[in-house]
């Protein structure tokens, strides 16, 4: 595959720009940089670690809570900037996995590596769900600022009903590193956070 980073410090800036709105509390650069950082840690893992980092900096560069379509405006925009810059095959790759982030369910990919890079970047992006309870309290709290439109019943439902979605799954985490880093932390986590939700109900 090619070497050449996909995303150079003009566009690194036109993104973070993008990422420090005043409206995100959690979907900002801190998140973006926590995902790198699990890149970096894990890149010998990774076939194709630029393309894997091109898609953390797009995957929520369209963030609006009250829209559906986030994550199919980012990987729109991921298309226009990297058009020149990546083959067909791999824009088709970050453009895609930026689509899966919507469901953190894993694309039918049949190469083996791009499923094995696309199960690494879901899995980094929920990897703030098995953080120490403090942080991922942080983050469950700045996800509400960024709701803070929704009514709080509606709310509760609406967040009791993600966090039973992740808990049914047979893992939260696709690839066995993550599972054994942070699987048990992450469903301790989510239950408390359901409880609490269904005892403030």
């Amino acid at each position: 595959m090619e070497n050449e980073p996909l995303i150079d410090e003009a566009l690194k800036s036109e993104l973070s720009a993008l990422y420090q709105a005043g409206d995100r509390h959690y979907h900002g650069l801190a998140h973006i940089k926590a995902m790198l950082a699990l890149a970096a840690e894990y890149r010998g893992r990774l076939h194709d670690p630029d393309a894997v980092d091109a898609a953390i900096w797009f995957h929520d560069a369209v963030y609006d809570s009250r829209a559906k379509d986030n994550e199919a405006k980012s990987a729109e925009l991921a298309e226009s900037k990297l058009g020149g810059r990546a083959s067909p095959d791999r824009l088709a790759w970050i453009t895609a996995i930026i689509n899966a982030t919507a469901t953190h369910r894993l694309p039918p990919f049949e190469d083996e590596k791009a499923a094995n890079d696309a199960a690494f970047l879901l899995d980094m992006d929920l990897a703030i769900l098995g953080a120490e309870p403090g942080a991922f309290d942080a983050y469950e709290k700045a996800v509400r600022r960024e709701y803070g439109w929704v009514e709080e019943p509606t709310w509760r439902t609406g967040r009791s009903a993600v966090l039973k979605n992740f808990l049914a799954r047979p893992h939260v985490f696709h690839t066995e590193a993550f599972r054994e880093r942070f699987e048990a932390r992450a469903r301790g986590n989510l239950n408390r956070s359901l409880q609490n939700l269904q005892d403030q109900a």
